[in-house]
Parts: structure tokens; sequence; C-alpha cells
């Protein structure tokens, strides 16, 4: 009797008692080599051939593939090991199958594994299970047959629609490279030109402080004048070049309100490109002064770290601010307090670092008096100018008469 007809009754006798589970070599050969290309990843496979060998196969995946599915004919040490490790791998299958007890039950379950595309281990489940008859194994090889038919066309649609995906990919990290470079390179030119116009702001504030010098000397000169020739025709010469000066200042102070303008507007342009080009551009703290118009204001700054008020002082007078500090009565007085309090047009608490008695005293002032007022969590400069950033000058809300 040849050795497929023997295992055909040997079949035909394990359905008819369904007491064990048949073993691979048990099963027909056409079933061993979808088993095998099915169930064992060829890295494994591999691994469990070179265990059981002395010298490791030198042969590409196909031989080892080939060499695992002729041992699995009769039962041996490689079968016996391919045995369990196909039982351990699809363990948990098993356990769901061993409790179908009839043939309908067992193709009803090979029919939702199909349907779920896993077929791995309800393969292997349902060659060895004992109500899996030769019909249903006939059947159960063919479907796994054009499984794999399909499975190897929809890999290669799959690899070109990879490729493609790659390619265009590609093409997108280039223009996006390119448009960083760009925006980059334009943040670059904001800043320089940023720069420059802080530059030319300082010269004009150097300029606008020699005028002051100038029409302070001018009018000393104006009163000798007066006490030394107190005629008219001579005051109204002197009164003409007064108006002249006054005439230029004013123009001078248009021109530096039109510079600071300038400079607001290239500084938001600056942060919006760096904004794009983040995290490779840094702009210079010239490109993220405060975005509140505090020219010829008096800032009265309370509180804070000592080491940041210098800091402090020049971030509020390059927008041309009156800078004064009162530390909230840790060294100087709290009765100045007050003081400096009523000769602010804006007032900048720093709570992280002011006595509790200091805070509600600036906020209990500034209440009454409809003083405006920021409150500045951290000590830092940049938090400083975070906070002027992102108000406007506030408008203090005036309490009723008699409320406290």
């Amino acid at each position: 009797m040849c050795e497929h007809a023997s295992k055909e009754l040997c079949l035909d006798h394990d359905a008819a008692a369904g007491s064990r589970r048949r073993r691979i070599w048990e099963l027909p050969t056409n079933c061993h080599c979808p088993l095998i290309g099915v169930c064992l990843p060829l890295a494994l496979l591999r691994r469990l051939v070179n265990k059981l060998l002395v010298r490791p196969l030198d042969g590409d995946d196909y031989d080892v593939h080939v060499w695992a599915v002729h041992e699995c004919a009769g039962r041996n040490r490689m079968s016996e090991l391919l045995q369990r490790t196909l039982d351990e791998r699809f363990a948990v299958v098993l356990r769901q199958f061993r409790g179908l007890r009839d043939a309908p039950a067992l193709q009803a379950a090979w029919r939702q594994a199909v349907e779920r595309g896993d077929v791995a281990g309800a393969f292997w489940a349902t060659l060895t299970h004992p109500r899996c008859d030769l019909a249903m194994i006939e059947n159960v090889v063919r479907d796994m047959h054009m499984i794999q038919h399909q499975a190897g066309a929809s890999a290669r649609v799959d690899l070109n629609r990879f490729a493609a995906l790659q390619k265009e990919n590609a093409a997108l990290a280039r223009e996006l490279e390119q448009t960083r470079d760009k925006a980059a390179r334009t943040a670059d030119a904001r800043a320089r030109e940023a720069a420059k116009l802080g530059t030319d702001s300082v010269q004009l504030r150097a300029d606008l402080a020699q005028r002051d010098s100038s029409i302070e000397a001018l009018r000393r000169e104006l009163d000798t004048l007066q006490a030394a020739l107190p005629d008219l025709r001579d005051r109204e010469r002197l009164l003409r070049r007064v108006e002249e000066l006054e005439l230029r200042e004013q123009a001078l102070s248009e021109k530096m309100v039109q510079l600071r303008q300038r400079i607001a507007r290239e500084r938001q342009e600056a942060v919006a490109l760096a904004a794009v080009a983040a995290p490779a551009v840094a702009l210079p703290a010239e490109a993220v002064a405060p975005a509140l118009d505090l020219a010829d204001k008096t800032v009265l700054c309370v509180g804070g770290r000592s080491g940041n008020v210098p800091n402090y002082r020049e971030l509020l007078e390059r927008e041309g601010a009156r800078f004064m500090h009162h530390d909230g009565g840790l060294e100087q007085a709290s009765e100045l307090l007050d003081t400096s309090l009523a000769a602010a047009d804006l007032v900048i608490c720093q709570t992280g670092c002011i006595s509790h008695q200091a805070y509600w005293r600036v906020k209990d002032f500034c209440k009454r008096n409809g003083k405006p007022c920021l409150f500045v969590d951290n000590p830092s400069t940049s938090s400083l100018s975070v906070c002027l950033r992102k108000v406007a000058v506030p408008v203090a809300v005036p309490v009723a008469a008699g409320s406290a």
C-alpha cells in the first residue's frame, strides 16, 4: 500500500474515532507546502532548520522551504520540531477550534477566518482537527491556494503604490526644504533691516536730545537778552527764532512717530516669518519689542529681581518710555510707593517678586485712581516683553464713589 493511501486510511480512522488531533506527518503531502509557507516566517523556519543540522543550510529561502517540506513527509526530529512550534505559535486558535464538535461547525469557523483575512492559525487548526476529513482538507488547501495568489497580487499593487508615495513624499520634502530656506533668508533680511531701523531710532533720539539742549541754550540766551536789551524788536526776533525751533521740534517728533510705526510693522512681519521658518530661525531681541505705545510715558515697575532692573529699563526706554522702579518696600521706603504710583502713566507689578502688602497697595491704588496696571507673574525680562506684546494699553475702570 502506498504512503498516500496509508495516510488516507489513517485520516478516515481518526475521523471516526474523533479523539486526537492529527500530526503534521500524518497529513497528505500536498498540505505541507502551504502549511510551511503560510504558517512559519522564513526567518523562523531557517532558525529551526539550522538548529537541527550539524552544518547550517547554505541555500536560499527556497532551498530551506523545500527541505522542511520534504522532512514533513515522515516522523523525524524536524517534523516533530515543526509540530511543537506550530502548536505553540497558534495555541490560542487551537483552543478556540477544540470546542468544535462536528464538520459543519469546523467548516463555518474556517470560512469566518477566511473572511477576516486571518488564516494562518485557522489553517493549522482546521487541517489537524479530528473532524477534518479528506474532502474538507482538499477544500481548505484549494482555498489557501487562491488566497496566496490574491495576496501576491495585492502585495504587488501595494508595492507599486508605496513606491509612488515614496516618490511623492520626496518631492514634497524637497519643496518644503526650499520653502524653509526661502523663509529663513527673508527673515534674516527683515531682521537686518529691523536692526538698522533700531540704530536709526537711537540716532534720532540723540538728535532730539541735542535739540532739547539747543532749545534750552536759546531760551537762556533769550532771557539774557531780555534782561540786557528789553527792546521789543529784539524780543520779536527771538520769539520768531523760538517758533522756528518749535516747528523743527514738531517735525522731528512726527518723523520719530513714523519711524516707530515702521519699526513696529517690520517687527510684526519678522515675527510672522520666524513662525513659518521655526525652529531654523531665531530672531534677535530687537524683533520682539512690546506692542504698546510707550513714547513719552512714565512707566513704574514695582518689584522684580534687582539683577533684572537694568534689563527692564533698557526694554522700556527702547520704546521711548521714562523708567521708574520701586522694590516694593524691601529696601526702599514704602511711603515713597504712593508718590511713585501717582507719577506713573503705567504700572507694572511683578507679582512673583513682591511682598503681599506692596501687591495689595499697588492694586488698591490703581483701582481707586483708574491707573493702568499690568501684572507679570514671572520676573524675567522675556516675560515682561511677552506681556507687553500681548496686551494693548490697559484702561482701568474707575471705582464708584464710596467703594473700597
